[in-house]
């Protein structure tokens, strides 16, 4: 079955780190572009962050900037979301996902979709 599979998540302090990873099983992640999305309660799904497909080309919304990574590793067929100096308003439920092409497009454009796992910042 092809499908991607998140783990991490949970809940963190202010300030704290978190690293969320999506294994890809049934297909390899070559030449996909992979997305980090999140939705937070009573907000639409936005797109956080991308990576090419044939590139290590990468985009970061301002919201996250400089505190969060987003990386793959091929061998492992994994991509994943390392989040530094969380904040409360980072609190969402986060998705990853990917499209068999060299950037990554609109949100309904993608392939495959990541169950989601929540991330809560809270003290």
């Amino acid at each position: 079955q092809e499908q991607l599979v998140q783990s991490g998540g949970g809940l963190v302090q202010p300030g704290g780190s978190l690293r969320l990873s999506c294994a890809a099983s049934g297909f390899s992640l070559n030449y996909y572009a992979l997305a980090w999305f999140r939705q937070a309660p009573g907000k639409e799904r936005e797109g956080i962050s991308c990576i090419g497909g044939s590139s290590d080309r990468t985009n970061y919304s301002e919201s996250v900037k400089g505190r969060f990574t987003i990386d793959r590793d091929f061998i492992k067929n994994t991509m994943y979301l390392q989040m530094n100096n969380l904040k409360p308003e980072d609190t969402a439920v986060y998705y990853c996902a990917a499209v068999y092409a060299s950037w990554c497009g609109s949100h309904d454009d993608y392939d495959y979709w990541g169950q989601g796992t929540q991330v809560t910042v809270s003290s």
